[in-house]
């Protein structure tokens, strides 16, 4: 048995583990995956060469790189007995989330809840191609996974156009306590989901430290929306709104590529 380590410098929060989980899934020579998030290190156990592996892992462009492969004794591994029921809590979380966002971004007028929205599903998408392809074929998987991605990059386009229409038109201010309030709510289901995943981990992950949590790129995204109701308050102006609308489209884009790699 040889253990191999990588550094994946892009992997800040569970459903970057999930792409990983499920891009290598397939390859026959894995014993085991073992994921420190915090530390953004990924221990590969595995039988043979690590080419296969190595290679799969940098399709993700994850930022991902070999540090080191040595040989091991170790053949047991902890096996998570509860991980489908952890990611079906994460799916049902941001899912909900999901359609909250949608609705009160739309009735509030903000774009930026409504990309957050995207984010929330694309996340769902992550678990939910887990979940729904557990026990299925390889070939199943990627079905799945060209779907989600394509219907992800048109909803994105969509609010790309969206936010010009916006952006050039003369459009009321979207309702900055709205933004504000649902984003907060939106920052605790992140915290929450992060924690939940944690908890399939050893108990020294599971209380994990805070400033992990604010590593992650959705409560990054929700404290943008936050700051974008201050200043749509502040300078009584739309732009902020569609500013931080804008980027996390982009994100949500570039998310959706990555769902599209697994296709391939």
């Amino acid at each position: 048995m040889n253990k191999t380590i990588f550094e994946i410098t892009k992997m800040d929060c569970p459903s970057e583990e999930n792409l990983i989980r499920m891009k290598l899934d397939g390859i026959s020579s894995i014993a085991n995956l073992d994921f420190d998030i915090q530390n953004r290190k990924l221990i590969v156990f595995h039988s043979g060469k690590i080419d296969q592996i190595e290679k799969s892992i940098i399709e993700l462009n994850l930022g991902g790189k070999k540090i080191s492969t040595e040989q091991t004794d170790q053949t047991q591994f902890k096996e998570n007995a509860n991980q489908k029921k952890l990611l079906w809590s994460v799916l049902v979380i941001n899912f909900a989330f999901f359609i909250i966002e949608m609705t009160t971004g739309i009735i509030s007028k903000s774009m930026g809840l409504v990309a957050d929205s995207l984010d929330m599903l694309a996340d769902s998408f992550v678990y939910g191609i887990s979940l729904f392809a557990v026990g299925g074929t390889i070939i199943k998987k990627k079905r799945i996974a060209k779907l989600a991605g394509y219907f992800q990059i048109i909803l994105a386009v969509i609010g790309f156009v969206e936010v010009l229409r916006r952006f050039f038109g003369a459009e009321k201010l979207p309702d900055f306590s709205t933004m504000i309030i649902v984003s907060i709510f939106a920052l605790i289901a992140n915290g929450i989901c992060l924690y939940i995943l944690q908890k399939s981990k050893s108990k020294e992950e599971a209380h994990m430290k805070a400033s992990m949590i604010f590593t992650s790129n959705d409560v990054i995204i929700n404290l943008g929306v936050i700051i974008a109701g201050l200043l749509v308050n502040w300078m009584s102006s739309n732009k902020p709104d569609l500013i931080i609308g804008t980027i996390v489209f982009v994100l949500v884009i570039q998310g959706a590529f990555r769902i599209l790699k697994l296709s391939k």
